[in-house]
């Protein structure tokens, strides 16, 4: 054979090895396509939607609380939380107990997780843990594939900076309970919160906000790959009050371990500068959840901590009440300032007597007088000439035994007793009833709030009404700023003689309230003290004139101050209640002569708040836990 020959039978053996060769190859790649195409395709499409792009709703920021100058009063404190996808798990159980093992979570907490899961859509996340800190958070990361569906983020708290001091104006927020959370699909979402007291539940859709999205891709094994898109959707807005930050923590610091309330408002639009209640509690622990120590605490304390005393608390107004008394007899033409009335000590009806303070015998006094020294007799018999229907009517045109349809919750209306009131409830009204009523005793009762409004009302002359909420996102509330309130239907001069008497309460040396008297130059207030007794002294125990002081601490008077400043130009009006404080010149006139002090040298109430606060976000200036 010749040598071309062989070469050509060489080419022809290795082209067919190499053709066999490639046969082979191409054939194997058709059979593995073939598998995965065909064979497994049901397989391989199951892992692909695993890995893949998944969307959840996630909590807005909740909107500040912030006092007129900016000072914020509710804002938002960034921590870590685990959350579960169920839907991006293939065995949530077994994901469950991973997470259980490795982060601890209490029984009744793993049952609210069950409940959870079980009654909302596999695309909405359900709280697992929240708070993380740095070792649960290790060792989530480092179990990662067990955890398929579990995803840590950045979550946000409720703080109140500052605390117990403005805890019953602003209130607490609580996680939805289950009929909410079912009522709306993003209250379920982790995070979020429902006010409950206070401007958090008042402005409570206001400060929510809309919630936002996170888009994310997960491989197969439920492990996160990244963050495909992030949306934190709408914060909640801004929420400036009319309180005074300043005001306030010196109302809880004057009223110091007292149990009482303070109110004071402008008494030109009647914006509430300060609203104090005693004790508080701190309202951040709400967020969290109370410890059942510190809840049984609250329930069995006698002093109701939880209560807002200022706006329902009720309380005997005492002498307090005594200008409504004379203003509904002076508008029946039964009263002038000019009439006298004989004081002996004591005031005698039937077989009862009523004594006045101390048993002291004022003489023949005017109304200006009586009021100066508080005279009880003078006004059992002013309430026996007007009636207690007539009282009632004055009190509802001040403000007394009404809704004042203030902007916070659960506030009182009070009672102011009528005769159609007693016979509904089928009390004998005789007249040692009314007597009683003429010094702010008997059924009446009144909430601190009031008796600011009521004290306003007679400065100004004008039907002022309480409100707390100045701007909502920047914009001014209606009302929040007038000074357009209707007039009393009440004589002018009636309310000159009964602003003259309050005058000479603090500004005379022989009035009740004198060494609480203003120490600005050019600057007086106005104001009447006032003492309610809550223990029912026996007749042989008012005869010898007895020392509430030496009685257990329960059963003292209350002491109570109402008053307003500039007399010349009233701007600011307050209501101080002293439980069991026993003398309201003693106990409560000394606190409103450093509320009034301060409010006069530092004129909130005349400076404009800021449109918009330095801080939009609650988390700006509170950081990470642990960061």
């Amino acid at each position: 054979m010749s040598r071309l020959a062989k070469e050509r039978s060489a080419f022809t053996r290795r082209a067919a090895l190499i053709g066999a060769g490639e046969a082979l190859v191409f054939g194997g790649i058709a059979a593995r396509l073939y598998n995965l195409q065909i064979t497994d395709h049901g397989k391989y499409a199951l892992l692909a939607r695993q890995n893949s792009i998944s969307e959840r709703l996630v909590a807005p920021e909740r909107g500040l609380i912030t006092d007129r100058f900016g000072v914020i009063l509710a804002g938002n404190q960034q921590h870590w939380r685990a959350l579960f996808m169920q839907a991006m798990a293939p065995e949530p159980q077994a994901v469950l107990q991973n997470f259980f093992t490795l982060v601890n979570v209490s029984p009744d907490e793993q049952a609210r997780i069950a409940q959870d899961l079980a009654s909302r859509p596999g695309y909405i996340p359900v709280m697992l843990k929240d708070f993380l800190n740095w070792q649960d958070m290790a060792a989530i990361e480092v179990n990662t594939p067990n955890l398929p569906g579990v995803v840590v983020e950045v979550g946000a708290s409720r703080v109140y900076p500052l605390g117990p001091v403005a805890a019953h104006a602003v209130g607490y927020v609580a996680r939805p309970n289950r009929k909410e959370a079912s009522a709306d699909t993003v209250l379920s979402l982790p995070g979020m919160r429902v006010g409950r007291t206070g401007v958090e539940d008042v402005q409570d859709g206001a400060l929510r906000g809309q919630p936002g999205f996170v888009q994310t891709e997960t491989n197969v094994h439920g492990a996160l790959v990244r963050e495909v898109a992030h949306d934190a959707g709408t914060p909640g807005q801004t929420v400036a009050l009319s309180l005074d930050a300043g005001l306030q923590q010196l109302a809880i610091a004057s009223l110091a371990d007292n149990t009482g309330a303070v109110v004071m408002l402008d008494a030109t639009n009647g914006e509430i500068l300060a609203m104090a209640s005693t004790p508080g509690f701190d309202p951040g622990l709400f967020d969290k959840g109370v410890p059942s120590a510190v809840w049984n605490g609250w329930m069995s304390d006698a002093k109701d901590p939880l209560q807002n005393k200022a706006i329902a608390g009720l309380f005997a107004p005492g002498s307090t009440f005594k200008p409504t008394v004379a203003l509904s007899a002076m508008q029946a033409g039964l009263l002038t300032g000019d009439s006298i009335l004989t004081c002996t000590g004591s005031f005698t009806l039937g077989d009862h007597v009523f004594w006045c303070d101390n048993h002291v015998a004022h003489g023949s006094i005017n109304l200006t007088t009586a009021l100066q020294v508080s005279c009880d007799v003078f006004f059992y018999q002013v309430a026996l000439l007007a009636g207690i229907d007539r009282m009632a009517a004055m009190a509802s045109q001040l403000g007394l035994g009404v809704d004042l349809g203030a902007d916070l919750p659960n506030a009182a209306p009070g009672l102011v007793p009528t005769l159609a009131w007693a016979h509904g409830r089928g009390i004998h009204w005789a007249e040692g009833s009314t007597v009683v009523q003429g010094i702010g005793q008997g059924y009446t009762q009144l909430t601190p709030m009031a008796l600011a409004t009521m004290i306003a009302r007679v400065a100004t002359g004008t039907a002022v009404g309480p409100h707390v909420t100045r701007r909502v996102g920047g914009e001014l509330q209606i009302g929040a700023a007038t000074t357009d309130w209707p007039a009393l239907d009440v004589d002018d001069r009636y309310l000159a003689t009964i602003r003259q008497g309050l005058f000479e309460v603090v500004n005379t040396p022989s009035g009740t309230a004198y060494a609480s008297r203003l120490t600005i130059d050019g600057v007086q207030m106005a104001g009447k003290t006032g003492t309610a007794q809550v223990h029912n002294n026996t007749a042989a125990q008012k005869q010898k004139n007895f020392n509430d002081m030496t009685m257990a601490w329960e059963d003292r008077p209350n002491a109570l101050f109402i008053g307003y400043a500039p007399f010349d130009n009233p701007r600011y009006a307050i209501a101080v209640v002293v439980e069991h404080g026993n003398f309201g010149a003693q106990s409560a006139a000394p606190i409103a002569k450093a509320m009034m002090t301060y409010a006069i040298q530092n004129d909130p109430s005349g400076r404009d708040a800021p449109l918009s606060v330095p801080l939009q976000s609650g988390t700006a200036a509170l950081p990470v836990n642990g960061t």
